[in-house]
């Protein structure tokens, strides 16, 4: 280690290398005895988070299988394993599978090319970013890199009456059961009327929740603690939960034999059928119709708190996230303002 002063500078400075790396910095000091020992406790800290015995670095492909014990054994959520999951798939089809985890920078991620959109690609991202640091705090690098995310686009469809309507017409030309087309159906119109996450809340939904007296639906457990929130029911939400539930007094809403869970987990593979026979676009998603409701909602009442509470939003920014203006709002808005403009000249 070296302690030195510069000609400019009324402090000691320290300069030593660590396992390649090189550390040089101030030690805010003017006595050469404590910058020593201020010195002395950097070069201790790096060593602290350094092997004392290093070996050949490990390949980020031998922190993959480390990781993924750690996924299935951590305190996580189910769609967050299946999110890590999915990104270290799109992980293991990169050279960068093949790195040594002390040789990736942010430089080297930049260059990973992934398939799909800018979301499928931050997914595997968020995976690399957090198997880095993971590979930090077990000691196997001693600081990890910052990743940049790519910019993602938001979903600018909306699940509305005329796409509904196309839907349903789809699935009607689907060869599915009959049992099959109404559980489609409730779930198309349930995403509408209620605005709820597919995943987490609907999916989710017990007897238990359901208020008829005051046609509410309870979401006791969500993403954030805001979606912890009481949901009202349209009057065809009503009536088709009624229909659904029966007699029935508890257990899940939609049940289901197949899922180790007891409840009803994904219509993914339906609604891709159903979109291809109704010809819409493929960025049309399920999800789409919590943006179709977080609109039609703030476009009737013009109460964003309201739309907030019923969504389970944290925060303005983010629930502006699901506006889509109409159109034909904004024109008639403009078209009045300018007749009224035109009768008061003529006047």
């Amino acid at each position: 280690m070296k302690l030195f002063r510069k000609a400019k500078s009324k402090f000691y400075w320290y300069d030593f290398t660590v396992r390649g790396h090189r550390y040089r910095g101030s030690t805010q000091e003017t006595r050469s005895l404590k910058a020593l020992q201020a010195a002395s406790l950097k070069l201790a800290s790096v060593m602290e988070n350094t092997d004392p015995l290093p070996g050949k670095p490990t390949a980020l492909g031998e922190v993959g299988e480390r990781f993924l014990a750690w996924v299935d054994s951590g305190r996580l959520e189910d769609m967050t394993r299946k999110f890590y999951r999915n990104g270290w798939r799109l992980l293991k089809a990169t050279p960068v599978a093949e790195v040594r985890v002390n040789q990736i920078t942010g430089d080297c991620v930049e260059q990973l090319k992934f398939p799909g959109s800018a979301a499928n690609a931050n997914c595997a991202l968020r995976t690399l970013r957090r198997m880095l640091h993971k590979a930090e705090e077990w000691k196997m690098i001693g600081h990890a890199p910052k990743i940049k995310m790519m910019k993602e686009h938001g979903r600018h469809l909306r699940l509305d009456n005329t796409a509904e309507r196309k839907l349903l017409e789809g699935a009607k030309a689907c060869t599915w059961r009959r049992r099959t087309f109404e559980l489609f159906r409730d779930i198309v119109v349930l995403m509408r009327d209620t605005g709820m996450r597919n995943q987490r809340e609907l999916y989710r939904m017990r007897i238990e929740n359901l208020d008829w007296e005051n046609r509410v639906i309870f979401v006791p457990d969500s993403k954030t603690p805001e979606g912890r929130r009481p949901v009202p029911m349209s009057r065809r939400v009503f009536e088709l939960l009624h229909e659904r539930c029966g007699t029935r007094t508890e257990g899940w809403v939609f049940p289901s034999k197949r899922s180790a869970s007891g409840h009803l987990c994904s219509i993914d593979r339906l609604f891709r059928e159903a979109r291809r026979r109704a010809g819409l676009p493929k960025e049309l998603v399920l999800y789409c119709a919590r943006h179709d409701y977080g609109t039609r909602v703030l476009t009737r009442t013009g109460n964003l708190a309201a739309v907030m509470r019923t969504m389970g939003h944290r925060d303005v920014k983010t629930a502006m996230r699901y506006q889509h203006p109409e159109l034909e709002v904004v024109r008639a808005a403009l078209d009045y303002g300018t007749a009224s403009e035109t009768a008061e000249m003529r006047a």
